[in-house]
């Protein structure tokens, strides 16, 4: 291996180094004391109830980890969103579960909590995979309380979506193992079946204190809305638990009858691991996010024996697509190669940047993946589309949008993983979090964001400039230095993986090694959900 690996090597460990500290913290969620006071209750964690619930040494993934990372600060913070959410399998059978982290703030639901909660229920809802919530929360969290509560895509969202699973006939499981308040209340019992632990669950509309306040009425928590008083009283649940442990017991039991579901009938043959080596990735990969690579050597180390089958490779070059397989399952790639090709008129085309031949080639390669039902796997390190009066004669925006649109219609389940850059309209056209990929997730080494951090702060600060010149000030060469350097340590913090990630603007940011994994279980929970929809480009401009 020649030097330049080697640094890019050393320099990838390191940022999976940073991630697997960031993760460690992360899963302590409010904090050890905070743990400590739960078990001394007689109660799990959230994670420890995701861990008991779920299949011993199957594979699991889990969704937004660094959701709230360096958010709410002035609150305390919001580890995890306050909720945790993995998809793994129960009795074998894949699920989604949602468990409140009762040491964040009693679980209670800051504005970012409910918006993964709600990316919990879209995985479920497109997929039609099995959910299971495990519920320990205060309710709303009322600092925040005008985040959360009225809009569209607030709190009350996730009783509506209660509602059209269960007339889907995605099965949903409730296990009341906290506190489960006001509004709150109404997620298990509009889920199909209902779990509640003796003395530690409670549901109730209105805790005692507000009752007393409201009606007068003197009544303890447990009389009002405990375990005894559902299952055998009110019958708004459906099993009693002695404790937690039984609970997640029962949920097994109930989801280890549930019957076999009607398949998408993707393809999948045995799995092969590739032929070449996955961790020479983190010497490919480059260091600085300007330099040029082989994507085609990324590719390689991630799909089945290292085999890939290109299509229209000698055109369209900076966009690489192709067939092949990942842990036995079919998938289409479309991928931004980040080397200088050459075209055969002899032109150079930067790797990257989307250009027209590029666009039409992606477009024509994903309308071929929806008509053979193969699932799409997009791989972004994308710069942008080609500008320039050349580009924009030869109607780039016309072919950039032809893409737009077969991305945006496409049937058939859709994935991205983001290695690299992935600003502006190329993260559109790769298949960005608003085009519904039914997993995003990013490597340490993955930017977003608008342009580029230099780009970016080189015109914001030439802006700047302008408007204090305009003012009388005097901007020297020192001034205009001071500004860009401001600028540039805002804007590289927002291009973090981290920024993203902690407003779920990708689910997870992951070991390149993991990769395989996260697409193959995406995959298999696509399989739950066989395509009602027909592909249509609609109207396109040729």
């Amino acid at each position: 291996m020649d030097l330049n690996f080697n640094k890019n090597e050393d320099h990838n460990k390191l940022l999976l180094s940073a991630l697997r500290q960031k993760l460690s913290l992360v899963k302590l969620g409010g904090g050890e004391k905070r743990i400590q006071k739960l078990h001394g209750e007689g109660k799990m964690t959230a994670r420890e109830r995701i861990d008991y619930l779920l299949d011993a040494k199957a594979k699991s993934i889990e969704i937004g980890a660094f959701v709230g990372e360096g958010m709410y600060v002035e609150h305390g913070g919001c580890p995890s969103g306050g909720v945790v959410v993995k998809i793994g399998y129960i009795k074998g059978k894949q699920c989604i579960v949602v468990a409140n982290d009762a040491t964040v703030k009693a679980g209670a639901w800051f504005p970012i909590t409910a918006k993964k909660n709600l990316r919990a229920q879209e995985i479920a809802m497109e997929n039609r995979l099995p959910i299971i919530y495990l519920v320990d929360s205060a309710g709303v969290y009322l600092p925040l309380q005008d985040e959360i509560f009225p809009d569209k895509e607030h709190f009350g969202r996730i009783f509506r979506n209660n509602a059209q699973m269960s007339s889907m006939g995605i099965t949903q499981i409730a296990a009341v193992m906290g506190s489960c308040v006001a509004g709150g209340a109404y997620l298990p019992i509009m889920s199909d079946e209902a779990l509640i632990v003796e003395k530690t669950g409670s549901i109730f509309l209105a805790g005692s204190y507000l009752v007393k306040a409201a009606i007068g009425e003197s009544i303890d928590n447990e009389t009002l809305g405990g375990a005894t008083t559902h299952c055998e009283i009110s019958g708004v649940t459906d099993y009693k638990a002695k404790d937690d442990k039984d609970a997640l017991d029962k949920i097994k039991n109930i989801v280890d009858k549930i019957g076999d579901f009607d398949k998408a009938g993707y393809s999948r043959i045995k799995s092969e691991k590739p032929a070449l080596d996955e961790n020479e990735i983190y010497g490919i990969l480059p260091k600085a996010r300007n330099e040029q690579y082989d994507m085609m050597e990324i590719i390689n180390r991630l799909v089945d024996n290292s085999e890939f089958e290109a299509y229209k490779d000698g055109y369209g070059q900076t966009i690489i697509t192709g067939y092949a397989r990942i842990d036995g399952w079919a998938v289409g790639i479309v991928a931004n190669q980040r080397k200088v090709v050459k075209t055969k008129n002899g032109e150079m085309q930067f790797g990257g940047v989307i250009y027209s031949d590029s666009a039409d080639k992606a477009t024509r390669f994903i309308a071929n993946c929806n008509q053979k039902k193969i699932p799409l796997v997009f791989v972004q390190d994308v710069t942008g589309f080609m500008v320039g009066s050349k580009s924009e004669h030869g109607g780039i925006i016309k072919d950039g949008a032809k893409m737009v649109n077969a991305v945006s219609n496409s049937v058939v389940p859709k994935f991205t993983v983001i290695v690299g850059n992935s600003y502006g309209a190329g993260n559109y056209a790769m298949c960005g979090k608003a085009y519904d990929p039914r997993l995003i997730f990013a490597w340490p080494s993955a930017e977003l964001a608008v342009m580029g951090g230099t780009q970016a702060a080189k015109v914001l600060a030439q802006i700047e400039a302008s408007s204090l010149k305009a003012k009388g000030e005097v901007v020297d060469e020192t001034k205009e230095k001071e500004l860009f350097d401001k600028i540039k340590a805002r804007y590289d913090e927002q291009v973090s993986p981290y920024y993203a990630a902690s407003r779920l603007w990708t689910d997870a940011i992951i070991d390149p090694i993991d990769t395989r994994t996260w697409i193959s279980m995406g995959i298999e929970a696509a399989n739950h959900s066989p395509i009602e929809k027909k592909f249509n480009l609609g109207v396109i401009q040729v």
